[in-house]
């Protein structure tokens, strides 16, 4: 409405300005007409109420499809267009009567660099932004640091664990055990970054880094590793239920000792779209369908 109000103004104007040229004299009744009856449309037009703009989960629903962001190479949670936030984000877009469109994408430097590229601007290279973002730290720092988005939706706790091959280690004692084995690491990880740090750097000569973790777990289950160090939800997904392994609790000293809690992320503006996901996410942990789709996945669910 704020164009047309504009546009009027602007006509007025140039009808005014054309009842001042002495070359309109013949036309003057007509102009005052002209200029009576725009004025008179104008006042009616700046009267009215504001049309209601469609909200941003109405905006949504209008497409048909929940655009979804997850992790690349985030085994076991997204890797390849599958894993547990795949289903888990499919499952919210069931809830909403919407289709998922998934949009995987490269880690950034930091969880604010993905925050922005995937929640609320878009990253340089054309991809993004989606309406959720998954697998987000709740953390009251990352938070306050981020005031476009909204971090919400807890749906799982994650820790670090030790998974350690039985024939290698025929006694578990704590991290003495490992000495002189060699343990897997993943690269860029909290896992190695505790592990290469534990006791002033004692185990640094025992890891092995690893770029994937797929190749580390492989070696794992091939004996080339008496143990690795990762993540719950990884070591879980890769041994769990194996009797030739044991998955230990981690006994670093640097680690958090309630672990992480992950949810998802809009932007701060779709208020709307939060709390339908919110309550959405709500149903599924009530109903056992996120924690059937983390069995689903050899993860054991811990609630957030």
């Amino acid at each position: 409405m704020g164009n047309l109000s504009s546009e009027l103004d602007s006509f007025v104007g140039g009808i005014v300005s054309d009842i001042a040229s002495p070359a309109a004299s013949d036309a003057r009744l007509r102009l005052r007409r002209r200029l009576f009856g725009a004025a008179s449309a104008l006042a009616l037009l700046r009267s009215m109420p504001a049309l209601a703009q469609p909200s941003d989960l109405e905006k949504i629903r209008a497409t048909g499809v929940l655009k979804v962001a997850v992790y690349n190479d985030n085994f076991p949670f997204s890797d390849q267009g599958q894993g547990i936030d795949v289903e888990i984000g499919r499952a919210v877009a069931d809830k909403l009567g919407l289709k998922l469109s998934l949009l995987p994408f490269p880690a950034g430097e930091n969880v604010n660099d993905d925050l922005r590229n995937m929640v609320w601007k878009g990253h340089y290279l054309g991809y993004g932004p989606a309406d959720v973002l998954l697998h987000v730290p709740v953390d009251r720092q990352l938070m306050a640091a981020n005031d476009r988005v909204e971090i919400f939706a807890p749906y799982y706790r994650d820790t670090l664990k030790i998974a350690i091959r039985r024939s290698a280690v025929n006694q578990w004692n704590g991290l003495p055990s490992l000495q002189g084995k060699a343990v897997g690491v993943e690269k860029i990880s909290l896992g190695a970054w505790v592990f290469m740090s534990e006791d002033n750097g004692k185990y640094r000569d025992d890891a092995r880094i690893y770029e994937k973790l797929p190749e580390m777990m492989a070696d794992l289950k091939s004996g080339k590793l008496a143990a690795v160090v990762g993540n719950k939800s990884q070591v879980e997904a890769a041994v769990m239920g194996n009797a030739d392994f044991e998955i230990v609790d981690a006994p670093f000293t640097r680690m958090p000792r309630q672990g992480w809690v992950v949810g998802m992320s809009v932007k701060r503006s779709n208020t709307e779209l939060a709390r339908a996901v919110q309550q959405a996410v709500n149903d599924l942990l009530a109903d056992g369908s996120i924690k059937r789709i983390f069995e689903k996945h050899n993860v054991a669910p811990v609630s957030p």
